[in-house]
């Protein structure tokens, strides 16, 4: 029966700060947008695909790997 006396205070003050820190994320704007960054990750840049970058040989076909020459 101690034990529930140190429990829900530390529960309440842990709740209070997971609060805090949402509220500081969504003021921080964390959230604003959420499809942006996941479909970024599918869209190729394929200028940059194209152009050597300085001292590599052009890639061959347009393959990505390294042993495509």
């Amino acid at each position: 029966m101690d034990v529930i006396y140190t429990l829900i205070p530390a529960m309440i003050i842990f709740g209070l700060i997971l609060v805090l820190v949402l509220y500081w994320a969504v003021r921080r704007g964390m959230y604003d947008d959420m499809e942006g960054e996941a479909h970024r990750i599918l869209m190729d840049e394929e200028a940059d695909l194209r152009k050597p970058k300085a001292g590599e040989k052009e890639k061959v076909g347009g393959r990505n790997w390294p042993d495509a020459e």
